[in-house]
């Protein structure tokens, strides 16, 4: 894993930049467990610790020495990460918690050995402390480093998701074998068997079979998708209920799939502003405690108290370490990347997730994001004595030989109980539409010039009307010299974008919408979804400049778009969010990409880039409120009351407040970000929050 945090926090993760979390955490666990069992004895024989539990222990002979001896192996043994690491902040000029924790043990190793060997006179014997203290450091970045190798889990989640191998069909002479092959061995091109319950090994395309496809843990969408002939399916996707058999397309790093391990493991690697704050922080409280522990131990010292002047410096040391600030950034962002991939959401920059709390405007190009950017058949008008389903029927017979898109739509709209007609002598006329014979008739489907061109009368001319006003396209179904029905064809709006819409304005963020389409078309879908502001009839190169149009309002923009022409906009936009269904361009363009194909998802990225800032800092406040309380506290100012902080008690309290820091971040695990939810919180509060469409749809480019 890539998980690059500052280097104040993980003096080991800088020895092997590219290892796991999980690696360090084993490296600490075995050297807490280890200290552990070494400290007991050293505790045990301490007379302080003694004197508490009311036993006498040797001051003299071979016991004596089990203290230093011992903690001098927890000190080089246990201490090691903290001291290795305090060398290299100073090498690098970056002093921080690693630093001070390697200072603290260090003086409290010097004055205890000091004070064995009788050196002076002092009595400073800190073995029992130094070895508790240790120990509890230890025990802290254990637990910090599970708590950072659970939250970066994604990477690994992303990796477990293909199978080991496949099952590949190889074609024979008389008829074809499966064999199970490593998935490293497929090729495109190559067919391969998904069985029910199965993962499909490479992206590619549905040749043969039908199956409901479970492909939530790539595009955070809870249902299942039907995917038959000729459908594209993505590797790691879970087929539930039939056997597929899948046209391999891509395979390896060129997978859907790799690409969005790329995507997180970069976005772990990215710096975020809110990151740069913490490591200031780190730096500013090593150089307070720093000072607070020149001026505890002069100040003591001065005061005939020499004994108590080192242990308060120590004590200063050890609570003013910066651990809990060194954990409360990387921890929420590695659990913000993780959830937000498991929802969907792929966060390529930090800082474009933490601007996203302060959008108040989400512009969306229309084709392909707001609508499925195909068309489809929306409406159906047939003339007397006819039904919809014959005009359908015929339609669809007469098209079915053309591969042009509306043909293809008008097809798909034919139902099972709808009559299965058969054409021949299929004759396309361009520019005007297509010809075929049914059951010995001919049969015509085509636009107003077609009917121009036949000479036939546009009975259904006012049932169409409203269809042409919005911008639909209209073709006539013509039989003999008669009109026998219309169709209506339009770009469909994706059943999620009204959801999306009602979300937003539910967060109180304006919506616009963008596209080159013509006006009556891109008002007619802005009423229908209830868009405040449309910029229609928009050149591919002149978006980037409606969004800084919005931007020069005062606005902060996200756009949202897939295509190749919407990258100079989702680049120049405060967040650019690709769907992933798009182009490389686009998403090469992003800050944000979603995984799938739902604008719903953009509502997720705000919940997750609010929730996420809030625990920042939440985090940052407690983490310097506590050492603002505490150094004064261990430096003695209440020492005439009877207050009194030994270090052992010291790191305690930075260890516990280090835990809640962690705690605190995890709640981001509690955050839903699933779409339905989000949605249905919108729509059931909406109807008070949204104005007429005819308020809403058109603020035309002035």
């Amino acid at each position: 894993m890539a998980v690059q945090m500052h280097e104040h926090a993980h003096s080991v993760q800088q020895e092997n930049r590219h290892a796991g979390h999980g690696a360090h955490g084993e490296v600490f666990r075995r050297k807490f467990w280890l200290s552990l069992v070494l400290a007991v004895p050293v505790v045990a024989l301490s007379p302080m610790f003694a004197g508490l539990l009311g036993y006498h222990v040797p001051t003299s002979g071979v016991l004596s020495w089990v203290p230093p001896i011992i903690g001098t192996v927890v000190f080089c043994y246990g201490g090691m990460p903290f001291l290795s690491g305090g060398r290299r902040e100073l090498q690098q000029r970056q002093p921080g918690m690693m630093l001070l924790i390697a200072m603290a043990i260090t003086v409290a190793f010097v004055a205890s050995w000091v004070t064995t060997l009788g050196i002076g006179g002092f009595d400073l014997d800190f073995w029992w402390e130094l070895a508790l203290l240790v120990v509890i450091m230890l025990l802290g970045h254990w637990l910090e480093m599970r708590a950072l190798g659970a939250a970066s889990g994604a990477l690994d989640a992303l990796a477990a998701l293909l199978p080991d191998q496949a099952e590949r069909i190889v074609p024979g002479r008389n008829d074809e074998r499966i064999e199970t092959v490593d998935i490293a061995e497929l090729r495109p091109g190559e067919v391969v068997l998904v069985r029910p319950g199965g993962r499909v090994p490479a992206d590619g395309v549905v040749v043969d079979g039908e199956a409901e496809v479970d492909e939530s843990m790539i595009t955070g969408e809870s249902r299942a998708v039907r995917r038959t002939t000729g459908d594209p399916v993505v590797a790691g996707a879970v087929t539930t209920d039939s056997t597929l058999r899948i046209r391999v397309a891509a395979v390896g790093e060129q997978t859907a799939l790799a690409g969005i391990r790329r995507l997180v493991a970069d976005a772990e690697a990215s710096s975020s502003r809110a990151q740069a704050l913490a490591d200031w922080a780190a730096a500013f409280l090593f150089y307070f405690a720093s000072i607070a522990g020149l001026a505890t131990f002069a100040v003591w010292t001065l005061l005939g108290h020499l004994d108590s002047a080192v242990v308060r410096t120590v004590t200063v040391l050890v609570i003013a370490c910066p651990h809990a600030l060194g954990l409360a950034i990387p921890l929420v962002i590695a659990l913000s990347t993780e959830r937000a991939a498991k929802a969907g959401v792929l966060v390529k920059d930090r800082l474009a997730l933490e601007r996203m709390r302060a959008i108040d405007v989400v512009l969306f190009d229309k084709t392909g994001t707001l609508t499925e950017g195909g068309h489809r058949v929306t409406g159906v008008s047939a003339a007397p004595g006819r039904s919809e389903a014959d005009v359908i029927s015929l339609a669809a017979a007469v098209e079915a030989d053309s591969e042009h898109p509306l043909a293809r739509a008008i097809v798909r709209a034919r139902k099972a109980s709808m009559p299965a007609l058969r054409a021949t002598d299929f004759r396309a006329m361009p520019g005007r539409g297509v010809r075929a014979r049914v059951d010995g008739r001919d049969v015509y489907v085509g636009g107003p010039a077609l009917l121009a061109e036949l000479g036939v009368p546009n009975d259904l001319a006012g049932a169409t009307e409203l269809w042409v006003r919005r911008g639909a396209t209209v073709l006539y179904v013509i039989e003999g010299a008669s009109v026998i029905g219309a169709l209506a064809l339009e770009d469909a709006v994706r059943e999620q974008s009204r959801s999306a819409v009602d979300g937003l304005h539910r967060r109180g963020v304006k919506v616009a919408m963008i596209t080159g389409d013509a006006r009556q078309v891109a008002d007619s879908v802005a009423a229908d979804l209830g868009i405040d502001e449309v910029f229609a009839e928009v050149l591919p190169q002149d978006k980037d400049a409606k969004v800084a149009q919005l931007q020069t309002r005062g606005h902060r923009v996200a756009m949202v778009g897939d295509g190749v022409n919407d990258a100079p906009a989702l680049a120049r936009a405060d967040v650019g969010i690709a769907i992933g269904a798009g182009t490389d361009v686009a998403i090469e363009s992003a800050g944000v990409v979603l995984a799938g194909d739902d604008p719903r998802a953009v509502l997720s990225v705000i919940e997750l880039s609010r929730a996420s800032y809030r625990k920042m800092w939440q985090n940052l406040v407690w983490a310097t409120g506590y050492n603002v309380i505490a150094v004064p506290l261990a430096a003695g100012v209440l020492a005439f009351l009877g207050v009194d902080i030994p270090p052992a008690v010291a790191a305690v309290l930075m260890s516990v407040s280090t835990i809640v820091v962690a705690l605190n971040a995890q709640l981001l695990r509690r955050i839903d970000l699933d779409p339905d939810r989000l949605a249905g919180l919108a729509q059931r509060s909406a109807g008070g929050l949204l104005r007429s469409g005819a308020e809403k749809v058109s603020h035309a480019e002035t």
